[in-house]
């Protein structure tokens, strides 16, 4: 049986550019590996590293390559790492377990067996650009990977997105689409009472970028959501900024066709969390009211 959640738009509101959160869960504690090999391995997925120890025993770990200006100098950005901690799978809610499409089988069980976790995040990224910052998170993702052979899963909390690790270590993805499939998140909801559907994205403004929603009816929401994958990653990897009022290339036959033009309109969210989004008019397709 379908769950019914309640919508809540009472949440402060989502503050774009914000840090990527990314949680390894585990099984068993784990140590952190010594700064040697930490930088050994980070200096291989992205370029010249320095790493040092906290006084808590976390990490953290200076891209070196990667510099954010500012108007009296300039810095490097900077992935502070936790070290382990205990975690519990039941404070991940059942709305945020719904909208975990990529691990639907194993998400219960993964949540329940991992006790321990690390949670590892970025400092002044958002000076970066969309398109260096997405692909400087992967490649650090990947470096996570490969640091942490026991980690069995990792959850994205920003965006609710949560993988099995040998999926993120087995990854054929390569550029800033990696940021698109595993930090982004393309949720999923029917609407009690009628047979309206919403699509929206979850993460696309950690990059200050808009994501995305749509309000449809009669249209198979797996050709919507392949949509606002390819959306999400013309978004990020053009450069190009779509305003109220443009339109983009609509669906025909599930493929991406310029014969029908959908009009583009900035909105507030239907779905928490609370934030503007790129709301995308399907055309003869659309529900709900707009102006």
């Amino acid at each position: 049986m379908n769950q019914v959640f309640q919508q809540d738009l009472n949440t402060k509101e989502l503050q774009p550019g914000g840090p990527l959160l990314i949680n390894l869960l585990f099984k068993e504690p784990v140590e952190l590996p010594d700064t040697q090999r930490v930088a050994d391995v980070c200096r291989k997925h992205f370029g010249n590293v320095e790493c040092r120890e906290g006084d808590d025993k976390s990490v953290f770990i200076t891209a070196l390559d990667h510099m954010v200006e500012f108007e009296d100098g300039k810095a490097p950005v900077q992935f502070p790492m936790t070290s382990c901690m205990d975690f519990d799978g039941k404070t991940v809610d059942d709305f945020t377990r719904s909208q975990m499409w990529d691990c639907q089988e194993s998400r219960d069980r993964i949540l329940e067996e991992c006790r321990y976790s690390m949670l590892a995040t970025d400092f002044l990224t958002r000076g970066l650009s969309s398109l260096e910052r997405a692909n400087l998170e992967m490649d650090y993702l990947e470096a996570l990977a490969e640091l942490f052979p026991s980690c069995e899963a990792f959850f994205f909390s920003g965006s609710g997105k949560l993988f099995e690790a040998e999926e993120i270590r087995g990854n054929q993805i390569e550029g800033p689409d990696r940021f698109i499939r595993y930090a982004v998140n393309v949720r999923f909801f029917t609407i009690q009472g009628s047979d309206d559907m919403l699509v929206d994205t979850l993460g696309m403004n950690t990059l200050f970028l808009p994501d995305l929603q749509y309000h449809f009816r009669g249209l198979d929401p797996n050709w919507v959501v392949n949509h606002a994958y390819n959306v999400a990653s013309y978004l990020l990897t053009s450069g190009n900024e779509i305003d109220s009022g443009e339109t983009i290339d609509g669906i025909k036959d599930g493929d991406m066709d310029r014969s029908i033009q959908w009009k583009c309109q900035y909105e507030d969210a239907l779905i928490q969390p609370k934030r503007p989004v790129l709301d995308i008019n399907t055309g003869e397709y659309a529900a709900g009211n707009r102006e």
